[in-house]
């Protein structure tokens, strides 16, 4: 594949060819190759806080100088809509996740922590109070479409709450919060 003298530029490479397993300068992060491990929701905290099987989960698929994703975390309490998933908005899930990242740093591993909150893809067994999930909209997720419940069976996502627009600095905040949480699991 010939690729532009630009785009080599933009992409730091100087070959014709680029492979999966050629490094790769990524912002200040040096990738020994091009292989990342891409989220995937594990599905094994216990209330919201990465357990060991999370280290040995991450440290296992590291490489030297490799790129490593995770699982989706939740930026605050009515950001979840998976049963066991994790979250980065307390003191004990900032101190697990530093386990984790600890393990991958030691096999010399990069990794960044996906944040997110569902939104309306969810159900009130997830939602503190039992309230309604939050949404951009009131509009609720087709019942064609199923959620996993906390006892492994499928259930209907629940109607959502559009958020009001004077909550949304809140949500901002919340993904803020849990960036620089991320970032203190990583020092």
């Amino acid at each position: 594949m010939q690729i532009s003298r630009r785009r080599k530029r933009i992409m730091g490479c100087n070959s014709t060819e680029i492979g999966l397993m050629s490094p790769l300068q990524l912002g200040p992060f040096n990738l020994s190759h091009r292989v990342v491990l891409a989220p995937m929701t594990r599905c094994r905290a216990i209330n919201q806080v990465p357990q060991p099987a999370h280290v040995k989960f991450y440290s296992q698929r590291t490489t030297p100088g490799g790129l490593l994703i995770t699982e989706a975390s939740s930026v605050g309490e009515t950001g979840f809509g998976f049963p066991n998933s994790p979250g980065i908005f307390t003191n004990e899930q900032i101190h697990a996740w530093k386990r984790v990242v600890d393990a991958v740093h030691m096999k010399g591993g990069i990794i960044f922590c996906q944040l997110w909150h569902v939104g309306r893809a969810s159900h009130i067994v997830y939602q503190p109070g039992r309230d309604l999930p939050v949404s951009s909209t009131s509009k609720k997720i087709s019942d064609e479409w199923k959620i996993n419940m906390r006892d492994g069976s499928l259930g209907d996502y629940s109607n959502p709450r559009a958020l009001e627009a004077s909550e949304i600095p809140l949500l901002v905040q919340q993904f803020r919060q849990a960036a620089r949480n991320a970032m203190a699991a990583g020092n």
